[in-house]
């Protein structure tokens, strides 16, 4: 490992020096990911002068690694001319992440200043939509025919791997760029010289289609463990490759997003710390407000119940423990459910088993908490009969909690929303309406007498 704090003085002499070699071998001694690390602690200008002593291809390697507000902080100080031909050096899938938060007129400034091959390239994968299959490919894949034999396809590989994002997995297509199948780089290389592709290949290929949701191809690549997994049109014309390391990215950003959501908070664009505290105040405040309103909703139920209050004050000793149950109960099985479907643990048709496992579920739960609940409130009330109000409405608001915070996330991914949209603090504040409702009509029943 290498340390940050040890090596920044040495690349801050080098930059006083004014030592572009030295500075140009300091980048080429370390890995790409180190130097980014490093470079952390330069203010934006001199981090590219560190950059500019480098090759363009160590450029883009090393700017690779920079996180993507860092990215988009350097580019600023950069001049035009340098600016596009890092472009040209970067990989096709990181080159459109930057490209996608840069104001569209510089971006059009840009393209021109660029080779006709990488501006086409450009804008073929600016035109697919965000969260898309084609958003997150790369073009920069190894491609044969299938007539070739497997020494004239290794001697193409040979040529074609310093330009390729990947050559274990190499693609057959025909004269149309349809994909026929694909071969594995071992299996030509055990293969005997003369035989052919097509003999050898596989015909069977899991492919995605090119509009295809982005968390669906990271969770097919996941789901049989390939290092890349090939991108097709409606022709099935191949079009780019999602390999394994931005298929992580996916699946890392995904669960951000469910995490953020969960929490009932607007997915942030960038990391904690880079987000403006009015961008922060806007995506917590939005939740806030719905939350608020769900609050005064409780109140209002709690208002409709004001005749009977005055002889059912005792109550108000166990609404935090009554609502704080069902409440808690219903996040649980919301986040245990929208986990599941992140994951794509449940299907559609599983519904059903899911609602009978949660009343199950409920049953055990609300069982064991309604005990617990009847025991503790018989230190504070009077009688047995308002004790056994609370551990009734344990159980219901309990029960009711476990179900709804499971069926509330299917419900919206069978509409076609994000589970995740049905955050824990959202569930609870349904669960609170509810079970103020609950709680009274029981205690009048049981106490007062309907």
């Amino acid at each position: 490992m290498y340390n940050r704090l040890l090596l920044l003085p040495d690349l801050r002499e080098l930059l006083d020096a004014d030592d572009a070699s030295g500075v140009a071998g300091f980048c080429e001694a370390l890995h790409p990911a180190a130097v980014a690390e490093v470079l952390e602690g330069l203010e934006a200008n001199e981090s590219w002068r560190v950059l500019s002593s480098c090759t363009p291809e160590r450029q883009a390697e090393i700017f690779s690694f920079f996180d993507l507000p860092d990215q988009l902080e350097l580019v600023e100080t950069v001049p035009r001319e340098s600016f596009s031909r890092l472009i040209e050096e970067m990989a096709p899938d990181d080159r459109v992440d930057l490209l996608e938060r840069l104001d569209p007129e510089r971006v059009e400034n840009l393209l021109p200043m660029m080779a006709s091959a990488e501006r086409r390239d450009i804008q073929k994968l600016l035109s697919f939509p965000d969260d898309s299959a084609g958003s997150i490919m790369t073009t920069e894949y190894a491609s044969l025919p299938a007539e070739a034999t497997a020494a004239e396809a290794i001697e193409r590989l040979r040529q074609q791997a310093p330009d390729r994002e990947t050559i274990y997995y190499v693609y057959v297509i025909d004269e149309g760029r349809r994909l026929r199948g694909f071969v594995s780089l071992r299996e030509l290389i055990l293969a005997r010289p003369e035989t052919r592709v097509e003999s050898i290949m596989e015909r069977d290929v899991i492919s995605v289609r090119v509009d295809d949701d982005q968390e669906e191809v990271a969770q097919r690549l996941a789901r049989f463990d390939f290092l890349a997994i090939p991108v097709v049109d409606a022709h099935n014309q191949l079009v780019g490759i999602v390999t394994h390391d931005d298929a992580m990215d996916v699946a890392q950003e995904e669960a951000d997003e469910d995490a953020y959501r969960s929490g009932a908070v607007v997915p942030l664009q960038d990391d904690y710390l880079s987000t403006s505290l009015v961008t922060l105040a806007w995506k917590r405040g939005g939740w806030l407000v719905v939350l608020l309103f769900a609050s005064v909703l409780t109140a209002m139920a709690l208002q409709s119940l004001s005749d009977d209050l005055e002889s059912l004050a005792w109550m108000v000793l166990f609404i935090p423990l009554v609502l704080a149950s069902g409440g808690n109960a219903g996040s649980q099985s919301a986040t245990l459910i929208v986990r599941a479907l992140a994951i794509s643990q449940i299907e559609r048709r599983e519904t059903i088993q899911v609602l009978l496992r949660e009343l199950v579920l409920a049953g055990l739960l609300g069982g064991g908490l309604a005990i617990l609940s009847f025991a503790a409130a018989m230190g504070f009330v009077d009688s047995m009969a308002k004790a056994a109000v609370v551990g009734i409405t344990v159980f219901l608001v309990v029960a009711m909690g476990t179900v709804t915070g499971a069926m509330l996330p299917l419900g919206f991914k069978r509409m076609g929303l994000d589970p995740a949209l049905m955050s824990n603090p959202l569930i609870a504040a349904v669960v609170d309406v509810v079970g103020v409702i609950i709680y009274y009509n029981v205690a009048k029943i049981m106490v007062v007498g309907g």
